[in-house]
């Protein structure tokens, strides 16, 4: 089954194996292709797994049995800390507690009982009777006091219920709002969930499902909130669903609309807290932003400009930024993404920390773009909202990637691309693998590209995202031009020109303009390359980023005949020296140096090569290292001594060094392929390839080998 799917299900049964493969012989033909979510609880997955455990249970003394459900029901699905005291509110006796103990089902702690595992906690709950389960709710919310414990005092109140209540149910929301509030999705989607049940209006109900599957989304419980948000029609929340689990192309609309609405209501309310579940309006529209970023449909930016505004909500800066761009207004695109980059200072809201990201990525501010995805992670996680870390973190691979830091970059991806699959954010997890296409295509790791590139470009294809089945596309031309395809390279590159929204992307043609500038002058087609430096040119001459600025005098280098060339080479260098992009000045060092030598002006061309080469194998980019020794063995030049007092691991690539840990650990190579979404044939390509790169055989050999790296 797709990965997302296989680790979500994993996730639900506990990390059970045999569990799961009771639940994977349960799913639906929908529900196993993620097109259809999960079942929320584990019982309805794996209900023989839970029979066992049942059995155990209602073999244990009626007394033993009964302080298990009270323990149970103190921890899951809300952890309230109340036993000891419900314990003691009613002088029970915890004694037969021991036949627990003995049987390994259970076991005293400090703070209450312990359980052996989780499903046996469901078990010690699920087998009492409903009145039973009533009563020790009933308990637990008597005990619990304070202004701190009041949604978790309203949970077990709104537990104990015997039917619809509207006084409970109006507990139970403004306790949701309070854990809202307090940073706890988790348990404000408990208690909005539970308030709905609760709910005898079905007119009152409806929202109540919104926010709950609100709040299950930033909680990262996808399948729980794509369940409640079935039984709604909220625009915003299935909007927001849409874009990080459906079909991107539907997104823009509903979270349009869905900003409309709370822009409608804060105004019927005259309260400017009052917003759709989802999210201000403005954060909505920041959403909408994102939709045609990640499908590339950015020409409806400009729709949304105007409908912002008769709403009465100011566009955020990434939305008027691209629509500025799309019409060619690139000083107005510049200040309006300035604006929105600017508000990148820590402890801010993660969304418009992501979104401040964003901005500095388009007007090449690497650096800057790095901070604010780093502190959008780091203010999601203070917050509660799982969901948004690994979509920081989708950006500041980019960042760390074109910075110079790819076993960063590639490390952080890695680890991103798990938390998107747990949380069930499929088409991050699309943009993630496209971005490791590009990581291996810079190492020159073929296989590993085009098998990344192929999983992004199948998905992202059939789910409207433009972003990266275009990024998939550059990485293939790029690792095309790295070996010295540049007819595959340029091909691949007016391709992805000609794609329209869902197939390709705007702004990665236009980043991507400086590569197909270098595939076309190999092969002597420069007609269309130069309309495309052209705009290039444009683009970095508004933004003034010394990056871009570096990369258009290289493209006019490329253009240029002969001896005209090195100027513009010189000035490439001197604007790159005040930019981040590592990689491409060390691009930019290789071809003025084959320049050079191709003039005759052998030192200048020597010194130019050997740093290129330097910074090829410092990226790890053995490939492009190989390119330049083969232009100094032309020169008549040696290539220069190797970093021989480095350890062997920084011979690897991030995502080498993973694998050869995993299988130096004991791990096996379809082992390591299911933990890292890759096919054991990958694997085992990968494994030989550190081999080759250590100088080793064996994975005796490996074991030793890392021992001694990581010692002292």
């Amino acid at each position: 089954m797709p990965e997302g799917v296989r680790v979500r299900v994993l996730r639900l049964v506990h990390g059970d194996p045999r569990a799961a493969v009771e639940a994977a012989g349960r799913l639906t033909e929908r529900q196993a292709a993620g097109l259809d979510p999960l079942p929320a609880e584990p019982v309805d997955l794996a209900p023989g797994r839970l029979s066992a455990h049942r059995r155990e249970i209602r073999a244990l003394p009626d007394a033993t049995r009964l302080v298990l459900l009270l323990a149970a029901a103190d921890q899951h699905p809300v952890a309230t800390h109340a036993f000891q005291r419900a314990v003691a509110a009613v002088r029970l006796d915890i004694r037969p507690l021991e036949v627990a103990e003995a049987a390994g089902i259970a076991y005293a702690t400090a703070g209450g009982v312990g359980f052996r595992d989780a499903w046996t906690r469901i078990a010690a709950y699920e087998t009492a009777s409903p009145a039973d389960r009533r009563d020790v709710h009933r308990l637990l919310a008597r005990v619990l006091h304070g202004p701190a414990e009041t949604p978790r005092r309203a949970w077990h109140r709104g537990a104990g219920a015997l039917g619809p209540s509207r006084r409970l149910a109006a507990e139970l929301t403004a306790a949701a709002a309070g854990a809202r509030s307090a940073g706890d999705p988790a348990l404000a989607c408990a208690l909005a969930e539970r308030a709905a049940a609760l709910c005898a209006d079905p007119r009152a109900r409806s929202p109540l499902l919104a926010r709950a599957a609100a709040d299950a989304w930033l909680a990262g419980e996808t399948d729980r909130a794509r369940a409640l948000a079935a039984r709604t029609d909220a625009d915003a929340v299935t909007g927001v669903l849409a874009l990080r689990t459906g079909h991107a192309g539907e997104a823009f609309d509903a979270l349009v609309a869905g900003a409309a609405r709370a822009a409608d209501l804060r105004t019927a309310r005259a309260d400017p807290a009052a917003s759709d579940p989802a999210g201000s309006a403005a954060h909505l529209l920041a959403r909408a932003a994102e939709a045609a970023v990640y499908t590339g449909d950015l020409r409806r930016c400009r729709e949304a400009v105007p409908a912002a505004r008769r709403s009465g909500i100011d566009p955020p800066g990434v939305l008027g930024g691209l629509a500025a761009a799309v019409d060619g207004r690139y000083e107005d695109a510049r200040d309006l993404l300035e604006a929105t980059a600017g508000r990148c200072g820590p402890g801010g809201d993660p969304t418009d920390l992501l979104h401040a990201g964003i901005a500095a990525l388009m007007l090449g501010d690497h650096t800057r773009a790095a901070t604010a995805a780093v502190r959008a992670a780091a203010a999601a996680r203070a917050r509660g909202v799982t969901v948004l870390v690994s979509q920081a973190m989708e950006f500041r691979a980019y960042a760390d990637f074109w910075t110079g830091r790819p076993h960063a970059a590639e490390a952080a991806a890695l680890d991103a691309l798990r938390q998107a699959y747990a949380t069930g954010q499929d088409n991050g997890a699309c943009h993630l693998q496209a971005a490791l296409a590009m990581f291996a295509a810079l190492t020159g790791d073929g296989e590993l590209c085009r098998e990344r590139a192929a999983a992004a470009r199948s998905y992202a294809l059939a789910h409207g995202l433009g972003l990266p089945a275009a990024l998939a596309q550059w990485a293939l031309a790029f690792l095309d031009l790295g070996n010295g395809r540049y007819d595959d390279a340029a091909a691949r590159l007016r391709a992805l020109a000609a794609a329209g929204p869902g197939h390709g992307h705007r702004a990665v043609r236009h980043l991507a303009t400086p590569h197909y500038v270098e595939a076309a002058a190999r092969t002597g087609d420069t007609r269309v390359a130069r309309a495309a430096h052209a705009d290039y040119d444009r683009w970095a001459r508004a933004v003034g980023s010394p990056d871009d600025l570096a990369l258009s005098a290289r493209c006019r280098a490329l253009l240029s005949p002969g001896a005209d060339a090195l100027p513009h080479y010189a000035t490439a260098l001197d604007l790159h020296a005040d930019g981040d992009r590592a990689f491409e000045r060390a691009r930019t060092e290789l071809l003025f140096g084959s320049a050079l030598r191709r003039l005759r002006r052998r030192t200048e061309a020597r010194d130019r090569l050997h740093s290129a080469l330097q910074a090829f194998e410092s990226f790890g980019a053995l490939h492009c290292a190989e390119g330049a020794r083969a232009e100094l063995r032309a020169l008549g030049a040696p290539p220069g001594p190797t970093h021989a007092g480095a350890r062997p691991t920084t011979r690897l690539t991030a995502q080498q060094l993973l694998i050869a840990r995993m299988a130096a650990d004991g791990a096996t190579n379809r082992e390591i392929a299911a933990r890292l979404a890759l096919s054991p044939r990958t694997i085992d390509h990968h494994l030989r390839g550190v081999f080759t790169r250590l100088g080793i055989r064996s994975r005796i050999d490996l074991v030793r080998l890392l021992a001694d790296a990581d010692g002292p």
